[in-house]
């Protein structure tokens, strides 16, 4: 048995990466939906639809737990499959299964309180919002689920997403470092003209935009604290497993990448990122129709 780790391509990798640092004795399946990436301009539906197959080609090859590494599949998916699908699918399986995503340790970063919380709201004037930018896809910033969740336990917090069409999918395809440095810079200072000013805090909420982290790191103010994603999540699963011990996730350290596009080897910039070269192997034909 083992961990699968969903992404609509090579983003999740930054989340893989610090889920192996967490549980290096863990068997992964990483699988990149590299056929239909990226998500960020998909529809709900198709988001929900194509989450649901890659869900369905982890637990076929083995994995017990399901980690969706990407934003857009977390915010507009999770929840959908959670509540229609999933029980189902345990049934035909008879065996543990389950799907978690990546938003909720996010927002736990964020506030710094647990997803339980809720503010009581006693309508008191608050005298200093702390605002926080969120980095995201399209579809993402179109669920509002970082301004509707975070608003949930903190209203000291004013939440204004960025959406930023076409830089995942820039990265996926190993753009240049100027090309991808002018279109974060065009995003960061979008999001300060519509604020007023630059974001007390940032969330780069798409995995993909953890590769170029970097980046971000330059076009905003020096200082600037960045929410990065991989260890809040990696944190949140490895305690997650250690409570339900029913997941098998395997012990021998295995490695496995899958793609639902053309196999072989990756780009410049995410072997960069992974410190080595990375083979992606294809699916089963029937898997990425």
């Amino acid at each position: 048995m083992a961990m699968g780790v969903f992404d609509s391509g090579v983003g999740g990798l930054s989340i893989h990466h610090a889920l192996v640092s967490r549980l290096p004795q863990a068997d992964f399946i990483y699988l990149a939906d590299q056929k239909h990436t990226p998500y960020g301009d998909r529809s709900g539906e198709e988001i929900v639809e194509l989450t649901k197959q890659g869900c369905e080609t982890l637990f076929e090859a083995g994995a017990s737990l399901v980690v969706l590494a990407c934003n857009t599949a977390s915010a507009v998916a999770l929840r959908r499959l959670q509540q229609t699908w999933l029980s189902g699918f345990r049934k035909t399986y008879k065996r543990p299964v389950n799907v978690l995503g990546i938003i909720v340790p996010t927002i736990e970063a964020a506030t710094g309180l647990p997803w339980e919380h809720e503010a009581e709201r006693r309508g008191e004037k608050i005298e200093k919002l702390d605002i926080v930018g969120v980095f995201a896809t399209v579809a993402t910033a179109r669920s509002r689920v970082y301004e509707i969740e975070i608003d949930k336990r903190r209203q000291d917090i004013a939440v204004f997403t960025e959406a930023c069409s076409g830089l995942a999918d820039m990265i996926e395809k190993g753009a240049d470092r100027d090309s991808l440095s002018a279109k974060i810079k065009g995003h960061v200072e979008s999001l300060r003209i519509r604020v007023g000013r630059y974001p007390d805090r940032a969330i780069l909420g798409c995995t993909h935009y953890e590769l170029v982290a970097d980046l971000f790191r330059e076009h905003l103010p020096a200082g600037t604290p960045i929410i990065h994603q991989p260890p809040s999540v990696a944190k949140a699963m490895g305690d997650y497993v250690e409570r339900h011990t029913q997941y098998d996730i395997g012990s021998s350290g295995a490695r496995t990448f899958l793609t639902t596009g053309t196999p072989g080897s990756q780009s410049g910039l995410i072997e960069a990122f992974w410190g080595s070269p990375l083979t992606f192997n294809a699916v089963s034909s029937d898997k990425a129709a």
